[in-house]
């Protein structure tokens, strides 16, 4: 009798459900045909390649189970349990309880990430605020944050495990400690971890909120080289009045003030962002303001969404900027963005790269992570130093030293 293929989680979304999906995996083991899909719902077209992936593993795999869990799944469970090709629901609460995968409860937390080069650390979870756009808030819960000293354990197992490099994720990850005891800051974790894991070579941060930044994570993302010089701001607009009707808690002039006082303490940090276009209520001024913020705030790492009208959000019953115009838009920020990023791009040839390989050997990335195609292959997950010879409008070229 052969064998079952082995389990397979396909993750889509953020860097939280990659980290989850590893999780997981490690819970799975390997005694059934099963594929898991981990969803996301930040936007419509999230929940439709949520479904494209489900029919497509189906096809795959016409044999396995397929199991459905994630935040699409959280806020709309009734749609997925209706697919034929879905055989059961993981509601997000349960989604990392051993016993969802028929695992025992005293299975840990993975130390090896599959095929990824770093290791991705769940430190926060969930969200407090009502930003008036967003769904995620209904499919997480309230934030949480998981006690230092577990997550410190956790990387250190990683490092010893063999990764050079992690990531730190979370919904809203500059709210961690909130409810923990003392109410530590996400600063203070930062510094834990690089005192007590003195072995961790690179330290990367997922997307920050810029208002939430407190003066010890300031010094440490400034003045630690072990902390990579690459920030993912969640600016979402460049519009006050806009970010007012999104409910965010910073302006415009907040967001410039903190790029400046970043870059002026650590001039090669590489700022990333999340905006949206086609905001509703947007008119061509407020657009323009937005546009303008990617060379106001030095973005090269932009990640752009046209508006998604969320079922259940405030945003959803205020007055919508037609599709097209939305779209418009979106390519104008990506144009422009694009353009910043050529720019960054080209500005680094000629200049020595520590680069972390990822499989099968020949790409990897920089620490302001600037992808790198590589001249000869190096070992995955090994951290290579590397000489710019050239750039494309994405991407460097380098030569091995």
């Amino acid at each position: 009798m052969s064998a079952s293929p082995a389990p397979e989680v396909v993750s889509l979304g953020c860097r939280l459900n990659i980290a989850e999906s590893e999780t997981i995996r490690a819970l799975l083991g390997a005694t059934e045909d099963t594929v898991v899909v981990n969803s996301c719902a930040v936007t419509n077209e999230a929940v439709k390649q949520t479904r494209a992936a489900i029919r497509r593993a189906a096809r795959a795999r016409p044999g396995a189970r397929i199991v459905v869990t994630g935040c699409a799944a959280e806020i709309d469970p009734h749609s997925f349990t209706a697919m034929p090709e879905v055989s059961r629901v993981v509601r997000n609460p349960d989604k990392l309880r051993p016993e969802s995968w028929g695992a025992l409860p005293s299975a840990t937390r993975p130390v090896a990430f599959g095929q990824h080069a770093r290791a991705f650390v769940e430190v926060q979870n969930g969200c407090d605020h009502a930003c008036t756009f967003c769904i995620i808030p209904a499919g997480r819960g309230p934030s949480r944050s998981l006690p230092a000293g577990g997550v410190v354990d956790q990387i250190a197992r990683a490092v010893d495990a063999g990764h050079n490099e992690v990531v730190l994720t979370g919904v809203d990850l500059t709210s961690y400690g909130h409810d923990l005891p003392g109410r530590p800051t996400l600063g203070s974790l930062v510094e834990r971890i690089l005192t007590f894991v003195p072995a961790l070579r690179r330290l990367r941060l997922s997307s920050l909120d810029s208002v939430e930044i407190d003066d010890r994570l300031f010094d440490l993302v400034t003045g630690e080289a072990r902390v990579m010089p690459h920030l993912h701001l969640s600016l979402q607009a460049g519009n006050d009045l806009i970010l007012k009707r999104m409910k965010r808690r910073h302006s415009r002039a907040q967001s410039v003030e903190i790029v400046q006082r970043l870059l002026a303490r650590r001039p090669e940090i590489a700022i990333g962002a999340d905006l949206i276009a086609g905001f509703p209520t947007e008119d061509d001024a407020m657009a323009a303001d937005t546009l303008a913020l990617v060379e106001d705030c030095r973005i090269v790492h932009a990640h752009i969404f046209p508006y998604s009208a969320r079922t259940g959000t405030p945003a959803a019953r205020m007055p919508q900027v037609p599709h097209d115009l939305r779209r418009a838009r979106a390519a104008a920020l990506r144009d422009a963005a694009g353009r910043a990023r050529a720019a960054w791009l080209a500005a680094q040839v000629g200049s020595r790269q520590e680069v972390l390989v990822e499989r099968p050997g020949t790409t990897g990335h920089t620490p302001g992570f600037a992808t790198v195609h590589l001249d000869s292959p190096a070992p995955p997950g090994t951290i290579a130093p590397v000489r710019v010879t050239g750039a494309t409008d994405t991407h460097l070229i380098g030569t091995r030293l």
